[in-house]
Formats: structure tokens, C-alpha cells, sequence
């Protein structure tokens, strides 16, 4: 993806919306960003193709040089099949289906606290920044890559809620898992992401916090809408 040339990309509005696995942030930030005819940044996605990549090419998630390298020749891409959640392409294969399971997202976590890689991804992330707008949504978009964006939300909600939206995803899809497991798995990685050393996951000084415990997509949707309405 090119920036426009012609558009100095600080002048280009970016929403952030930040927040733990499962409080909801990738669907609301769709929506919102279809809402607003802005473009769209899944940056989760990234560290999933990257966690992916190294999975088909069998690397150790303990060999951060393997893994640095594997960020940087990793190719995504995002194509729109027009049923309002675009698929991934790794490397030209579509990983859109495995990049949803645990196992990436366990992997993504774990690539994502070494420093190296999160460079690697910085510069690729900002250039999703074009006209007319941007939506990016994350853990770190509103404190590390977006510091400057207009608008910054924290999403929440309970853990327990958390896995229970995880499981009836997963289940909607014919995937087996345990509720026990996908609460485990939660509570693991809000740990890691809390506790890494770069770029921990936390609100952003200036985000607004919503806990979206209990409350339906479209709250949520519109409440995000009217911090960005003109």
C-alpha cells in the first residue's frame, strides 16, 4: 500500500481502537471504519501472517533472528471478497482461516514481544495511513503507531465475556474448543501482552475507555462514531 504522494500522511485523521483479545475491537473497527469510508488496518493480522509464515517454514519462536527475518520477507496482503471482512494472503496463499485459530494467535503474542519484529512491522503499518482516513485497530496503534491520531479508543471486557464471544466465533465455524481452555488462553495472553518490555498493551494517556461488557455491537459502534463525528 502507497501513500498519496500528494497527502502529507500527518494531515490524514487516524482512529485508534486498542484492546485485550476478544473485547470486540476487529468487528467494531470494520464497522466503523465502513461507516466513515476510512481504509482499514487489522494490525493483529500482520503479527498473525508473521506467526503463520514461520509455523509453514517450521522456525523456533525462540530463534528471534529466524523470526526478524521472517517479518521482514514475509509479503500480506488484504483482498476485499465483498462479504465485509477481507481476506489475508501470506505469501500468496490465503491464511485468512488459519490466522483466526488459537495457535496463530498464541504465536502472533509471543512474536510480538521481541523488539526487532515490531520495528520490522512499524513502517508497514504507518502506510496504511492514506485519505481519507484511517481506522487501526490493535494494541499498541494508539501509544506506539498512531501516537498522534486525532481520535484513540480503549475497548475492554470481562475475561469471562471475552472467551465467551471467542467460543461461540470459534464454534459458529465448526471449531472444537473447551470454554476452560479459551479462558486460560485469554488470561495467558493479557499477561504477556501486559508484562512485554516493548510496547506493553495500555490505553494511550488520551484514548477514551469503553467497557463493552454486556453491551451489543452497534452500542458500541455508535458510541466510537460519535467521538469522530465533525
Amino acid at each position: 500500500m502507497q501513500t498519496d504522494p500528494h497527502t502529507p500522511a500527518s494531515t490524514v485523521p487516524v482512529l485508534t481502537i486498542d484492546g485485550p483479545s476478544g473485547s470486540g475491537k476487529g468487528t467494531i473497527s470494520r464497522m466503523v471504519a465502513a461507516r466513515l469510508g476510512w481504509h482499514y488496518l487489522d494490525s493483529g493480522a500482520l503479527y498473525r501472517a508473521v506467526g503463520v509464515a514461520a509455523g509453514w517454514a517450521d522456525l523456533d519462536l525462540d530463534d528471534h533472528g529466524a523470526l526478524v527475518r521472517c517479518a521482514f520477507d514475509t509479503e500480506v496482503a488484504f483482498r476485499d471478497d465483498g462479504s465485509g471482512e477481507p481476506r489475508v494472503l501470506v505469501n500468496g496463499t490465503d491464511a485468512t482461516d488459519e490466522l483466526r485459530t488459537e495457535t496463530a494467535g498464541a504465536a502472533a503474542s509471543a512474536i510480538a514481544a521481541i523488539p526487532e519484529v515490531r520495528s520490522a512491522l512499524k513502517d508497514r503499518q504507518r502506510r496504511f495511513r492514506q485519505p481519507p482516513g484511517l481506522v487501526a485497530d490493535g494494541r499498541d496503534m494508539g501509544t506506539v503507531i498512531f501516537p498522534d491520531a486525532v481520535y484513540k479508543v480503549f475497548l475492554t471486557a470481562s475475561a469471562e465475556e471475552r472467551a465467551q464471544r471467542r467460543y461461540k466465533q470459534l464454534n459458529d465455524k465448526g471449531v472444537s474448543v473447551t470454554l476452560d481452555g479459551l479462558l486460560r488462553e485469554i488470561l495467558a495472553r493479557d499477561a504477556r501482552d501486559a508484562q512485554r518490555a516493548v510496547a506493553p498493551l495500555r490505553p494511550a494517556e488520551d484514548a477514551v475507555h469503553i467497557d463493552t461488557t454486556g453491551m451489543d455491537i452497534d452500542t458500541v459502534v455508535e458510541r466510537v462514531l460519535a467521538l469522530a463525528a465533525p
